[in-house]
C-alpha cells in the first residue's frame, strides 16, 4: 500500500488524518488556509516537511479564493513554532507571489521536490548501512511526515530496495505514540521487518548490543548541527553515544536553519497537558496533576554521527559542512 499523507485536488487539499491511524484511514478536506492551519495545529498532518508542503497549499488556496495571502501566511506561520520547514515554505510562497509566479504551480512543485529530495536522502543514507542492519528509530519520519517516501524511513526504504536485509525497532514515542501508531503502521504496509518497543526499553536493547544504527528525522537543525526532534530523541542519542552506536539525522536542506546559531535558539513547542494525562479519551493520571509537555528536545551536534541530506552526507564539524553546502 502506498502511503499518501497529502492529496491535492486542484481546489482543495486532502490530508490523511494521522490522529486516527492505525485504526482508520480518513482524509480531511481543507478548502482554505484557515482549515489548513487548524489541521497543522491539531496534528491532523504532522512532520516538518509535510507541514511545510501543506502550508504551501494553504497559501495557494488563499490566492485561488482571492483571500489576503499575507494574512493567510501569518496564520499558517503561527500554527506550530518549532519545525523550520513551515517557515521556509511560507517564505518561498511569498517570494513566488512577489515575483508574479502562479502559487498553485509553486506548491505543486514543492510537493514533487520534497518526494525527490526524500529519495535522494534515502540513497545517500543507505550507503551508511551494512547488509543486514538492525535500526532503532524514534517518532515518525516516514512518508506520513513528508510529501511521500520519508526521511529516516526513506533511508530504510532505500536500503531495502538495494537488497539489504533491514530490521527496524520503533520506539512507541510517548505521549503521542507516533512510533506505535504511525511508524509501525507504515512499515507493516510494506512488509518491512518492524518490532515495537516502549521508549523505556531502548536502554535495555542498547545494552544487549541489538542496534547497529539509530536513524531519526528532524524538525529544525541549527547552523552548528544541534538538532530539534521529537521529545525523547536526546535520550536515544545519549544511549547511542554511550554504547558506540552511530546516531544519524535524516532531513532535507530545508530543515537546516542557517540563521539559528545553535540549539539554544530553537523555540520548543509546549503542547496540551491532555496529551500526557489521557489516552484514547480516557484519563490515565490523577485529576489536577501538574504536567510539563515539551513536544521536542535538542540533540547536541557532538552526539550526531552524520546528517544525511538530499545533497549528501554532512560530517563534523557541522558548522563548516553546513556552511559549505549552502555556499
Amino acid at each position: 500500500m502506498q502511503v499518501e499523507p497529502i492529496r491535492w485536488r486542484g481546489d482543495a487539499l486532502e490530508l490523511l488524518d494521522q490522529r486516527l491511524l492505525p485504526r482508520e484511514v480518513h482524509y480531511v478536506a481543507c478548502g482554505d488556509a484557515h482549515e489548513v492551519a487548524v489541521a497543522i495545529r491539531d496534528m491532523i498532518v504532522r512532520g516538518a516537511p509535510a507541514i511545510g508542503v501543506s502550508a504551501a497549499f494553504g497559501v495557494a488556496l488563499a490566492a485561488q479564493r482571492g483571500d489576503d495571502v499575507d494574512a493567510a501566511a501569518a496564520e499558517l506561520r503561527s500554527s506550530r513554532p518549532t519545525a523550520v520547514n513551515l517557515m521556509w515554505a511560507l517564505d518561498r510562497m511569498l517570494r513566488a507571489r512577489d515575483a508574479g509566479r502562479n502559487l498553485t504551480a509553486e506548491a505543486v512543485a514543492m510537493f514533487r521536490e520534497d518526494v525527490e529530495a526524500n529519495k535522494r536522502i534515502g540513497r545517500h543514507g543507505a550507503t551508511l548501512l551494512g547488509e543486514s542492519p538492525t535500526i532503532l528509530t524514534h517518532c515518525n519520519a516516514g512518508a506520513l511526515a513528508t510529501a511521500g517516501y520519508g526521511t529516516a524511513l526513506g533511508v530504510i526504504r532505500a536500503a531495502v530496495e538495494a537488497g539489504k536485509k533491514v530490521a527496524v525497532f520503533a520506539d512507541e514515542t510517548r505521549p503521542y505514540l507516533q512510533g506505535a501508531r504511525l511508524t509501525a503502521w507504515e512499515l507493516k504496509q510494506e512488509e518491512i521487518d518492524v518490532t515495537l518497543i516502549t521508549d523505556s526499553m531502548a536502554g535495555h536493547f542498547f545494552q544487549q548490543g541489538k542496534f547497529d544504527a539509530v536513524i531519526v528525522g528532524a524538525d529544525r537543525i541549527a547552523a552548528n548541527g544541534d538538532t530539534a526532534n521529537k521529545i525523547g530523541t536526546y535520550t536515544v542519542a545519549v544511549l547511542a553515544h554511550a554504547h558506540g552506536v552511530p546516531f544519524y539525522i535524516a532531513a532535507p536542506l530545508s530543515t537546516i536553519d542557517v540563521n539559528c546559531p545553535s540549539g539554544a535558539s530553537i523555540p520548543i513547542e509546549e503542547r496540551s497537558a491532555d496529551e500526557v494525562t489521557s489516552m484514547n479519551g480516557k484519563s490515565i493520571a490523577p485529576d489536577g496533576i501538574k504536567v510539563c509537555h515539551p513536544a521536542f528536545d535538542v540533540t547536541p551536534a557532538r552526539l550526531i554521527s552524520a546528517i544525511i541530506t538530499d545533497q549528501g552526507v554532512l560530517r563534523k564539524p557541522y558548522d563548516e559542512s553546513i556552511r559549505r553546502v549552502f555556499a
